[in-house]
């Protein structure tokens, strides 16, 4: 099956990270593909990949870095399809890799998810995706109504707790 979304990692070693947006496209049944490609260390690779992502069916791409974290940018560069950037955490907290992804010069727009965020990442790529398939979007309904059946859950569970109030 054709992979709809292409996750990137600048190394292996954002995978503990980027599992949980595999994870997510793997529940939902879309078909994806995962990669490393590093913008400092694979250049003429990542400029390949981005040049025919959308040749070969790519309609969103998740890009996770860290650090200097150039490689979500790099990416948009090369191509219209929409770039997530996934900031990873090493250094100064994540920081380094969040500004850097955030702060692209106009033209080239990475949309970005909060540090190690790349279940949000997915689920955004979903919500792309759910735009022109209605069974994406289908998929992507049950999985938020059960987001909202876990809170409605939860503040029933609370009403149980009782507390006894004791005044000094």
């Amino acid at each position: 099956m054709t992979p709809l979304v292409s996750i990137i990692m600048g190394s292996t070693s954002d995978l503990p990270v980027m599992e949980k947006a595999a994870q997510f496209l793997n529940d939902l049944r879309i078909p994806f593909e995962i990669n490393a490609l590093s913008a400092h260390r694979t250049p003429e690779a990542v400029e390949a990949f981005s040049k025919n992502a959308k040749e070969k069916g790519i309609k969103v791409i998740i890009a996770a870095a860290g650090m200097a974290a150039h490689l979500p940018g790099v990416i948009a560069a090369s191509t219209t399809l929409p770039v997530i950037g996934v900031p990873i955490k090493s250094t100064l907290e994540g920081m380094d890799a969040l500004l850097a992804i955030v702060q692209m010069p106009p033209g080239i727009p990475v949309a970005t998810v909060g540090i190690n965020g790349s279940l949000n990442a997915a689920i955004l790529a979903v919500q792309m995706l759910a735009l022109g398939d209605e069974n994406i979007a289908e998929r992507l309904s049950v999985y938020k109504d059960g987001l909202k059946r876990k809170i409605v859950k939860a503040n029933e569970d609370l009403k149980e707790i009782k507390f006894e109030f004791k005044c000094n």
